[in-house]
C-alpha cells in the first residue's frame, strides 16, 4: 500500500508547514502594504499661477500608440506647456506621425535623436536630449504608451505643491486587454510592490525604499539638474529605479510615489512575448545591489508557487485530505491578502486570483534575467546591452 503524502512524518510535516508559513507571511505583508498605500493624486482645477511645464516623451518604434499619447497630452488643461517628443531613431512611422501633429500644433516639438553614445542606454539618452531643449521650470517625463486625462498634469502639480515635493511619480492604471495581460501583469507588478514596500515606506525620507515609475515622473528642473539628471543614470536599464535611489541618497529634495486614481493609464505590453522581454531586462538589474536578499526572496516565492500548488495537486491525487485542505487554505490566504492592495494600486483586485500562476512566472522571469545578464544577452527595442 502506498504511503499517503504528508502523513504525520517529520519531513512531510516540515514541508507542509514551510509552505503554509510562507503563504501566510506573504498574505500578511500584502495586507500591510495595502493599508499603507493610500497616497493618490486627485482631480483639481488648474490654478492660474502654475509654472511652465515641459512634457518629454521618449519614443522608439511607437507608431501604434504615439498619436493617442500626444493628443491626450495636448488636451491637458495646464495653462502653459510644451510637448517634446524625442524620436530615438525609430524604424517605423513614429517620426512621421509626430511631425504631422506638430504641423497643426506649435506646442509639439519633434527631436530626431542622435546616435546612442557609448556607455548610454537608449531611454536615458533620449530623455537627456529632450531636457536640453526644454524651457519649463518643471519637467514631466512620460512614456509613449500612456494616455492622460485632461486634468492629470494639473492634479499632479497641485499634489506636488500641496505636499512640498520636488519630484512626484505616479503609478499609472493598467490597460489590460489580452489574456496574457490580464493574467500576468497584475501579479508581476504586485510582486514588485511587495518586494519594494508600501507607498508610505517609499515616501518616507528616512526609509531606504525608493521607486519612481518611469511612465510618469514630474520633477522640478532645479532638483533634476542638482542630482545630475539622466546623465547620472546613463548606463541604467531601470533608469527610473536608479533615479529614485539617487534622489533618496542625495537627501536634499522631497519625493513621492502615489497612485493615479485613473488620471493616467498605460498599456505596457500586448502579448506574452512583450511581457516576458520587458521584465526580463529589468528584474536582475533591479535586484543587483541586494543579491542575497533577492535570492532569498525568489526562493520564498518559489515556495508560494509553483511548489505549494504542486504539493496541493499531489496531496489531492494521493487523497491526503488534511494536507490538501491546509495547502488550499494557504493559497486562498495568499490571494485574499493581495486582493485589496492590487485593487488600491489600480491592478484590479479580481486579478489576485491569478497570483499563484503569476508568481511562478515571476520566478521564471527572474531566473531568465539572471542567465541572460550573465551571458550579456539583455536586449530591448532592438538594442543589446552588455
Amino acid at each position: 500500500m502506498p504511503v499517503a503524502l504528508f502523513e504525520p512524518q517529520v519531513p512531510d510535516l516540515v514541508i507542509v508547514s514551510l509552505f503554509v508559513l510562507v503563504n501566510l507571511a506573504f498574505s500578511l505583508r500584502s495586507l500591510v502594504i495595502s493599508f499603507r498605500s493610500h497616497a493618490a493624486i486627485e482631480a483639481a482645477p488648474p490654478p492660474s499661477d502654475l509654472p511652465m511645464l515641459s512634457i518629454i516623451v521618449p519614443a522608439r518604434n511607437e507608431a501604434r500608440q504615439i498619436e493617442q499619447c500626444v493628443r491626450s497630452l495636448l488636451a491637458q488643461d495646464h495653462p502653459c506647456f510644451e510637448v517634446i517628443v524625442v524620436d530615438d531613431r525609430s524604424e517605423d512611422d513614429t517620426s512621421a506621425i509626430v511631425e504631422r501633429i506638430a504641423k497643426d500644433d506649435s506646442r509639439v516639438e519633434l527631436i530626431r535623436g542622435e546616435p546612442l553614445p557609448r556607455g548610454w542606454v537608449g531611454k536615458p539618452w533620449a530623455l537627456c536630449q529632450g531636457v536640453q531643449r526644454a524651457r519649463g521650470e518643471w519637467l514631466l517625463f512620460t512614456d509613449a504608451d500612456t494616455i492622460h486625462e485632461r486634468n492629470a498634469a494639473t492634479a499632479s502639480f497641485v499634489y506636488a505643491q500641496t505636499h512640498g515635493l520636488d519630484a512626484l511619480s505616479v503609478l499609472t492604471e493598467q490597460i489590460m486587454a489580452t489574456p496574457a495581460e490580464r493574467v500576468l501583469l497584475p501579479s508581476i507588478l504586485w510582486i514588485i510592490a511587495f518586494a519594494i514596500g508600501s507607498l508610505s515606506a517609499i515616501n518616507d525620507p528616512s526609509s531606504e525604499s525608493a521607486l519612481f515609475n518611469g511612465q510618469y515622473l514630474l520633477v522640478a528642473r532645479h532638483a533634476y539638474d542638482a542630482i545630475g539628471g539622466h546623465a547620472a543614470v546613463r548606463n541604467e536599464i531601470a533608469e527610473d529605479l536608479e533615479l529614485a535611489r539617487l534622489f533618496k541618497r542625495d537627501g536634499r529634495f522631497r519625493t513621492a510615489l502615489v497612485a493615479s486614481a485613473g488620471l493616467v493609464r498605460v498599456r505596457m505590453y500586448r502579448s506574452l512575448r512583450e511581457i516576458w522581454d520587458g521584465f526580463v531586462k529589468n528584474f536582475w538589474v533591479s535586484a543587483r545591489d541586494q543579491r542575497a536578499l533577492a535570492t532569498i526572496g525568489i526562493a520564498l516565492l518559489t515556495c508560494i508557487s509553483p511548489l505549494t500548488p504542486l504539493a496541493l495537486i499531489v496531496a489531492l491525487a494521493l487523497h491526503a485530505w488534511p494536507a490538501a485542505l491546509v495547502l488550499a487554505l494557504a493559497i486562498c490566504a495568499t490571494v485574499a491578502g493581495a486582493w485589496p492592495g492590487m485593487h488600491r494600486l489600480g491592478l484590479g483586485g479580481v486579478s489576485a486570483i491569478y497570483l499563484p500562476f503569476g508568481t511562478a512566472v515571476v520566478v521564471a522571469i527572474f531566473v531568465t534575467s539572471v542567465v541572460r545578464r550573465a551571458r550579456g544577452q539583455i536586449t530591448w527595442r532592438g538594442r543589446r546591452y552588455a
